[in-house]
């Protein structure tokens, strides 16, 4: 197993990390493998924006899965706030200590040391961040546009000193930080302060190449003649730019898999309009790919 610090110099090239990632399936182009190749070199998290389905998140895993090293992921909500990222206190479990102690010491026993043995290790609840600083890993902090400033300052923070601060136990900080990944939808903008603390990669929708490409190597099992019909389906349906959720990587392979499945040779009007669920996931926008079906399928 790699530590963060030996990810940075594992790959001496870019090129090798492209190989390691492509060894778990994930396949990239040049720009995303040198500004991930970058990122990890000099330690910098990655922020990485794009359409859902273009493989943000995969890409946290792909390393993850490269190194052996455990993947940490924070899903960021709106709301959250550094309780949920960082740590809490086991409450049930420290009353029923409190209950204990009186139980044995009854009102005798020493209050100031009762207190302090609530605040230790054996009851604190740990989250991602602060697991993520405990242990040698690849943090994915995902759709972080999804939470608010309060949370994006907070983290800012974290990123800048690679420690945190807990009143009862002190400051903790990484021997080794962790590889880190942000992902972003963009459904809001992040503040300047984040984006210049990352190396930032705007992730597209693969072209059509490197799309039949990565179905062959996560899906082998679909005929390539039928990957090359789903893949060009998709590629059309993503060029109407009125669709609310284009179809993602993903949704790719999710189609290809389904076709397989029910044994389907070739992607013909009646099929693709039986299965369409698969790859299109809003109603608006299934119309609309319906009535378009036979320029979508056109060899």
């Amino acid at each position: 197993m790699l530590s963060p610090m030996d990810l940075r110099t594992a790959h001496p090239a870019p090129t090798d990390l492209a190989a390691a990632l492509g060894e778990t399936g994930y396949l990239t182009d040049e720009a995303l493998t040198t500004v991930t190749w970058l990122a990890l070199r000099l330690g910098r998290p990655l922020l990485l924006e794009g359409e859902p389905g273009t493989g943000k998140t995969a890409l946290a895993q792909a390393l993850a899965e490269s190194t052996g090293l455990p993947l940490i992921r924070l899903q960021c909500y709106e709301g959250i706030d550094a309780t949920q990222a960082l740590y809490d206190w086991d409450f049930p479990r420290q009353i029923l200590h409190l209950r204990a102690v009186e139980a044995v010491h009854g009102a005798a026993h020493d209050v100031a040391a009762v207190e302090q043995t609530l605040f230790d290790e054996r009851f604190l609840l740990t989250r991602p961040i602060l697991t993520a600083l405990r242990t040698p890993s690849v943090l994915l902090i995902d759709e972080i546009d999804r939470a608010d400033d309060e949370f994006e300052a907070f983290l800012l923070e974290v990123l800048s000193t690679w420690q945190v601060t807990i009143p009862e136990l002190g400051t903790i900080c990484a021997a080794t930080p962790p590889a880190v990944v942000l992902t972003s939808n963009r459904t809001r903008e992040l503040h300047d302060a984040l984006k210049r603390r990352c190396l930032y990669h705007w992730l597209d929708h693969p072209g059509i190449e490197r799309e039949l490409a990565i179905v062959a190597s996560r899906a082998p099992e679909v005929d390539a003649a039928l990957a090359a019909q789903v893949v060009r389906a998709v590629h059309r349906i993503r060029a109407d730019r009125e669709l609310l959720k284009p179809p993602g990587v993903a949704e790719t392979l999710d189609w290809a898999r389904a076709l397989h499945e029910l044994g389907a040779r070739e992607l013909d009007t009646e099929t693709a309009a039986a299965t369409l669920g698969v790859a299109i996931k809003y109603r608006e926008d299934a119309q609309r790919v319906v009535d378009a079906l036979d320029k979508v399928l056109t060899r």
